[in-house]
């Protein structure tokens, strides 16, 4: 008994009153009648189960299920073990059944038979563990950033500029770079000022797929964008995450994050020339911070040390 009201405790005060004192002196002290209390002592065994309410839930319905339409149900299910639900409620129409689906539902699962009524369910994605870098130059992540318009004051404001961003897998060792457009000629000529500022030769680049970097979806797809052509002159490998997974890029998106919160949340731009100066300080700033993923060393640190 899983909840004790405080009716039940009350007939079982009654009872053992009326066991002690009389049924006429038990109905007067409870303001009841006799014949109420000998119809509880007779059903009291000394439990408070026994002087719970019962189910009114009648034993009978008015519209269920007849034997005739009974037997045809479980005549069907014997040559019909495997069949689906709306398939077998297809086929006892057919044989003059007049029941809805959901009334069969309910009385198969009275008849403890239980039919798959849906397709398997999809497997849970499960993805792989993303391949850790092993050494500095093993590969770059590289995106491109809307500078927030709230930044641009002066003759700078109603106008649009953007930062491309590199990133070092292993060491977080990063690059800036502002331009005034988005479009796969900025990103090749981001590419040469990331090559001369890593100072190192990288063998591969990821980026996202984006047409500022490749044409993979668009309908020139087997033409090589201006960005990719410098990456082949360069001989380094070039990478193209899976669509809408900016996850798989997530050094540079988290590194994105860090800018609005340390760089353009507290600093405003009069014009290009000036963006790229406050970036270039900001940058030699964050590749000074000390970060978890290396031990608490700085990206620049770790390149040293390595």
């Amino acid at each position: 008994m899983d909840k004790i009201t405080q009716t039940e405790r009350y007939r079982q005060s009654l009872i053992l009153y009326a066991l002690k004192y009389g049924v006429t002196k038990a109905a007067v002290k409870y303001h009841t009648n006799r014949q109420y209390v000998y119809r509880w002592m007779k059903r009291y065994d000394g439990t408070l189960a026994s002087v719970m309410d019962r189910s009114r839930r009648p034993y009978h319905h008015a519209n269920e299920h007849t034997q005739e339409e009974l037997l045809l149900i479980k005549n069907m299910l014997r040559r019909n073990k495997h069949t689906g639900l709306v398939v077998f409620w297809v086929k006892l129409r057919l044989r003059g059944y007049t029941r809805s689906i959901s009334c069969l539902y309910r009385v198969m699962r009275s008849m403890g038979v239980k039919r798959v009524t849906l397709p398997n369910p999809k497997k849970k994605y499960l993805p792989k563990a993303y391949e850790q870098m092993k050494y500095p130059e093993q590969r770059i992540q590289v995106d491109v950033k809307f500078v927030p318009a709230s930044c641009l004051t002066g003759e700078a404001v109603n106008k649009k500029f953007f930062q491309d961003t590199a990133i070092d897998e292993y060491s977080r060792f990063g690059y800036l770079g502002a331009f005034e457009e988005h479009s796969t000629y900025s990103s090749a000529v981001f590419l040469e000022h990331m090559l001369k500022f890593f100072k190192f030769k990288l063998e591969c680049v990821q980026t996202d797929n984006g047409t500022e970097f490749t044409n993979r979806f668009t309908m020139e797809r087997d033409k090589p964008t201006l960005f990719e052509k410098h990456l082949c002159a360069h001989g380094i490998k070039y990478k193209l995450i899976k669509p809408y997974t900016p996850r798989h890029n997530g050094k540079v998106e988290r590194s994105h994050r860090k800018d609005n919160k340390y760089f353009y949340a507290s600093h405003k731009f009069y014009s290009l020339a000036d963006l790229r100066k406050q970036m270039a300080v900001y940058n030699c700033k964050y590749n000074n911070l000390p970060m978890r993923p290396r031990g608490w060393k700085s990206p620049r640190n770790v390149l040293t040390w390595w």
